[in-house]
């Protein structure tokens, strides 16, 4: 039985209000609860904060005003509608923008090149509150902030009493990395579309950018693959403990992408090789040097299995495996995994990494692999995915950094920091500990940008939570191991290391305690955060 953590509520001098906003005329006094948020009071961390002025008070007057001839504004704003639309209980109509004054303006076309392709500028004060980006990216993260920005019970499903405030000042806000990801494993448990959209709507409140979905393992194959069918059919029959698994169709794989490109996530799918593959061996005895099929597996043991490096028809699959993910993926990227071959000789390991890598290009897609990929020849461009841990030998890590110094980048996932399995403490009733237990300090209070010694900042592309399912089964299993930890990993992507401090950051993860509550998400009660009663 999962124990449920409460705390006292925060002390008001931890909620600091701006004087000037601290009341909104015509408005009866509100509950703490509704109190007009300190703007900062945001995760991420806003790069720049200025509050002043009145707050912006939705009244069943309110409109959302978008630009006529921007589609993508339009989108954007009827997805904010959708969002506060349940709680307020108002019309929120989306409206041409006329220019005039008041309600929620969402503007796209800025000029200010320093927001890029996913920075945004909100701007709150009695008159209303505008949105402006270069990009559709950034006005989506913007409505994002302003979520967060009013009070936790906008979140829910059914009419809340409000007011609904929104504190006068100016936030300017751009990411740090241009890679902020979380990682799902639907191989070892089978998880539906619709967990798995769930799951990107959580994702994205927190400015998470990339879903990498890890489709192949040992104990399932996970999307249907029109040329060699029995990976799917076969090969998906099986999870974990041995349930019935499951595997996505070409159709609902796209549905997933829509659904993730509607967030301004991308999908990086991962097909594990040449290890991790006994669900595929399973499936084709011709993939075995053998020519024997092995059985399903149901165990969480790994480095067992190997594909046939020497055969032929190995690298026909490779091809025809790659070709029909990259066709249905619009992202840049698709994921070889590379971990864990211990059945692979590292002549072998090499040999295949090497024509594998060239199938991902000869595909128009970027390679990312785990860093183990750096004990091969990485390609030009690749990616590196690292998951070792802060005591991993010396020789490992240089080995990663001197490939970040000839041009490939890095994704940091280090296991000890950033495994969202890893349990909390020896007490977590879910998850794994072979990196050690990971509480929500531990995963927060650390650098990316100076993590690996060796590897220069410029190499890092990224942070990535990876969350791997060997004893993660349910949606409500997946929330309470990503959060709170999930956020952090987006501040550490997101936000300047300026604002990396944990001693603030916790007072501003304890805010969110209601929000995620008030979304249905069942987190884990860290004793390290000062969480308000709810």
């Amino acid at each position: 039985m999962r124990q449920r953590r409460t705390f006292p509520r925060l002390l008001g001098s931890l909620l600091l209000v701006v004087a000037a906003g601290a009341a909104c005329v015509g408005a009866a006094p509100a509950p703490a609860e509704a109190a007009v948020r300190p703007l900062g009071e945001v995760v991420p961390a806003p790069a720049s904060v200025k509050p002043s002025g009145t707050p912006y008070v939705l009244t069943p007057a309110t409109r959302i005003r978008v630009d006529d001839d921007s589609r993508e504004a339009r989108r954007i704003g009827a997805y904010l509608a959708d969002v506060l639309r349940p709680s307020t209980g108002y019309a929120l109509p989306v409206v041409d923008d006329d220019h005039g004054r008041g309600g929620i303006r969402l503007a796209l076309g800025s000029r200010d090149r320093s927001l890029g392709d996913e920075g945004y500028r909100l701007e709150s004060g009695a008159g209303g509150v505008t949105i402006t980006a270069r990009k559709p990216a950034g006005l989506f993260h913007g409505v994002q902030t302003l979520r967060q920005l009013l009070p936790a019970a906008v979140e829910k499903d059914t009419r809340q009493a409000g007011p609904w405030q929104v504190p006068g000042g100016t936030i300017t806000d751009s990411p740090r990395f241009g890679h902020r990801g979380a990682m799902l494993d639907v191989s070892r448990h089978f998880f539906t579309v619709d967990q798995v959209k769930r799951y990107i709507d959580q994702l994205a409140l927190y400015k998470i950018n990339k879903l990498h979905l890890h489709l192949s393992d040992d104990q399932g194959w996970r999307i249907a693959i029109d040329s060699w069918p029995r990976l799917a059919t076969y090969g998906g029959s099986t999870q974990v403990g041995g349930g019935p698994g499951g595997y996505y169709t070409k159709a609902q794989y796209k549905e997933i992408l829509a659904h993730a490109a509607s967030r301004y996530l991308e999908v990086v799918p991962e097909i594990d090789m040449p290890g991790h593959t006994n669900a595929a061996l399973a499936s084709y005895a011709e993939l075995n040097c053998d020519g024997v099929a092995p059985p399903l597996y149901t165990g969480t043991n790994v480095g067992f299995s190997s594909l046939c490096v020497p055969k032929a028809v190995t690298y026909d699959f490779v091809d025809d495996v790659v070709r029909e993910l990259a066709a249905l993926t619009p992202g840049k990227y698709l994921h070889i995994g590379g971990d864990e071959a211990h059945s692979t000789s590292h002549e072998d390991y090499v040999a295949f990494m090497d024509k594998a890598q060239a199938v991902v290009a000869k595909y128009g897609k970027t390679v990312v692999g785990w860093h183990q990929l750096t004990g091969a020849t990485p390609a030009e461009g690749a990616v590196a995915q690292y998951w070792g841990l802060d005591g991993t030998s010396t020789a490992e890590k240089e080995q990663v950094a001197a490939a970040a110094r000839n041009g490939t980048k890095l994704i940091l996932s280090p296991a000890d920091r950033l495994y969202l399995d890893m349990k909390y403490t020896k007490d977590t009733p879910l998850g794994l500990a072979w990196a050690g237990y990971v509480e929500v300090q531990r995963s927060y209070d650390w650098d990316p940008g100076a993590y690996l010694p060796g590897a220069p900042a410029s190499s890092i592309a990224g942070v990535e939570a990876p969350l791997w399912s060997e004893t993660v089964s349910t949606s409500d299993h997946i929330e309470f191991m990503a959060f709170p930890r999930l956020p952090g990993v987006a501040e550490l992507g997101w936000s300047p290391a300026s604002t990396h401090d944990w001693d603030a950051y916790k007072v501003r993860l304890a805010a969110q305690g209601p929000r995620m509550s008030a979304l249905g998400i069942d987190y884990y009660r860290s004793p390290q955060v000062p969480w308000p009663a709810e």
